[in-house]
């Protein structure tokens, strides 16, 4: 009996150490169209990123632009220059990711 309670207390305590390195994940995709750079952001469990911050930087970490995501976790810029660009969400409660867009895919 005693043994079970340890094996339950060890699956527990690894069951609750991997919890949080979830709860912080949220996922980012970009991609490039017609002079638009298009992103959308949603955490594992499919639910969008709703009034997330969308930081854009340049290879040098100089910031570009800030914006926020919609109600379907989308938000979209317009985009001439092509350079590689890091794009960067904040969903609050540091859930944090990012892309980097490369100036390949911009053409």
């Amino acid at each position: 009996m005693r043994e079970g309670r340890k094996i339950f207390g060890l699956i527990l305590v690894f069951v609750l150490m991997a919890s949080p390195a979830l709860a912080h994940k949220v996922n980012l995709f970009a991609y490039y169209e017609d002079g638009k750079v298009f992103t959308e952001s949603y955490f594992p469990d499919g639910i969008k990123v709703v009034d997330g911050t969308v930081d854009v930087y340049d290879t040098n970490n100089k910031k570009l632009l800030t914006g926020k995501t919609d109600k379907e976790g989308l938000f979209s810029f317009s985009w001439t220059k092509k350079e590689d660009l890091i794009i960067k969400i904040n969903a609050t409660m540091g859930h944090k990711n990012k892309f980097i867009l490369k100036k390949e895919e911009m053409e």
